[in-house]
């Protein structure tokens, strides 16, 4: 998990919305649950957790050291086995949705299936 360190993107839409919970960040989903993300505190947060949107008590992930740059990923317990194809294509939604607003959705999702013909 090394990627660049900016905890207040400039592009991202969440970050000025008046009169919402300040420590939402946005939403994403997998073919089977929408997920939102939510930071740690409004100004300069530290680590941002993931949870099922439906029962926001089913954290799937946490990630913390946001501001030293160790970034450790905590999955919660129903969510540690999935498949790391799966979990990778996770932390890269959460982490699109956290900075920018919205997931980056440029590989296919895990399950679906590519085939090369030539």
């Amino acid at each position: 998990m090394s990627r660049p360190i900016v905890a207040h993107a400039p592009d991202n839409p969440n970050r000025d919305r008046r009169g919402q919970d300040p420590l939402f960040r946005g939403t994403f989903r997998d073919a089977q649950n929408q997920f939102t993300v939510r930071a740690s505190s409004g100004t300069a947060p530290d680590s941002f957790q993931v949870a099922v949107a439906e029962n926001p008590a089913d954290l799937v992930l946490i990630v913390s050291g946001l501001t030293s740059g160790q970034l450790h990923a905590t999955w919660g317990q129903d969510w540690r086995g999935f498949a790391p194809e799966w979990k990778a294509w996770f932390e890269d939604s959460a982490f699109g949705v956290f900075y920018n607003g919205r997931a980056i959705d440029n590989r296919p999702r895990p399950g679906q299936v590519r085939f090369c013909e030539g």
